[in-house]
């Protein structure tokens, strides 16, 4: 099974100034055709520091990805540096040149003296075209590697990675494996006691299983080394099965279910119309549930008071109150149902920015867990 490590070169990314979102698609990309994730680095734009990380990712990878830092000004260091740790010079493609002017024409332009730099890739380097924009890419082999560079603009990135760059790996590395991934949403639980009832199942080799703690959401994953879909679709299914038997109603949700979503839709099922009010949370929980009301400095008991009167002058089945209390590190939850009125202090013990986050996922759960035990109760 061949490694990779994934280095993003652009001081722009080290500041702040732009997200970078190629590390994960390449790694998702590169999972999927079953090659294990070593490493992912970004480095701003200097030529020793980058070779010296491509040395270090030649080292112990088979696959070494960069991206971005192959435009035409001098401070696009990328094919230098490359050059640098393979160990090689700089060389001049004619055929690369004549794609780059090429494409540069379609926008009724001739290239720039600059410009010729990208038609410059270390000596020996596999010339890869660019047909969507004026960066050839090209890839360095070794006895053991490919170090590969990519444009940084995304666009161009994706386009390249799946036409020139996925063939070339699984015919270099012979890849007939894949990786599938099954992520199991959890809200009720913490991460501590959520291992304490499946660690037995992350010491599994495959497949292979670990834990995210979100704000008030912890996620499983479960990912499957297979020859095919089908295969690891079995693989993951076993293991997800002995996940929920053991987890119960605190799984809500898998892949791309959100806590909203399922906890809208679970409301909405059990048939119950619903309102809701805010204090203190800055719109987290209106950007989540229609119809919430935002109000400041309610303190537990005008919490509860303002839940009754939205549930009275909207005439819904369910109103629900969140308040939260920086300075206390705390929050309130009222909740009123067909079932009666409910109300529920929480304490909170991490960063103050993230209480509020935390208090409206605590609550949609609590809504979620109430709304599937009258169903229950009622059958």
């Amino acid at each position: 099974m061949p490694s990779a490590e994934i280095i993003t070169i652009g001081t722009e990314i080290l500041l702040g100034e732009i997200v970078d979102t190629n590390t994960r698609y390449i790694a998702r990309t590169l999972r999927d055709m079953g090659v294990d994730i070593y490493r992912t680095i970004t480095i701003g734009d200097n030529v020793e520091r980058i070779a010296e990380a491509i040395r270090g990712s030649m080292s112990h990878a088979n696959i070494v990805i960069t991206t971005g830092g192959l435009g035409p000004t001098v401070d696009d260091p990328t094919r230098e540096a490359v050059a640098k740790a393979a160990g090689v010079e700089l060389e001049f493609r004619e055929d690369l040149w004549a794609e780059v002017v090429a494409i540069i024409s379609r926008y009724g332009r001739s290239p720039s003296e600059n410009q010729k730099r990208q038609a410059y890739v270390p000596k020996g380097a596999l010339g890869i075209s660019n047909p969507v924009g004026t960066a050839p890419c090209f890839v360095v082999e070794t006895e053991h590697n490919a170090v590969i560079s990519l444009p940084g603009v995304p666009n161009e990135m994706k386009h390249i990675l799946h036409e020139a760059v996925i063939p070339y790996l699984q015919k270099r590395f012979d890849l007939s494996e894949i990786i599938k991934i099954r992520i199991l949403h959890c809200a009720g639980l913490g991460e501590g006691m959520i291992d304490e009832k499946i660690a037995d199942l992350e010491e599994l080799k495959n497949p292979t299983v670990g834990l995210a703690a979100h704000t008030g959401v912890v996620d499983i994953r479960i990912a499957a080394k297979a020859k095919n879909q089908q295969e690891a679709n079995a693989m993951i299914a076993e293991v997800e099965a002995q996940v929920r038997e053991r987890l119960g109603n605190v799984v809500f949700g898998a892949d791309e279910d959100t806590l909203e979503e399922v906890t809208l839709t679970t409301v909405a099922k059990r048939g119950w119309t619903l309102t809701a009010i805010e204090s203190g949370l800055n719109g987290k929980l209106a950007r989540k549930i229609p119809n919430t009301a935002s109000h400041t400095d309610l303190d537990p008991a005008s919490l509860m008071d303002a839940v009754r009167a939205a549930r009275a002058e909207s005439n819904t089945d369910v109103a629900l109150g969140v308040a939260a209390y920086i300075e206390e590190r705390a929050a309130e939850m009222v909740l009123i149902t067909p079932d009666g009125e409910k109300t529920h202090r929480i304490n909170y013990g991490g960063p103050p920015r993230s209480l509020p986050l935390w208090a409206v996922n605590l609550a949609l759960n609590w809504l979620r867990t109430r709304a599937n035990e009258s169903d229950r109760n009622e059958a």
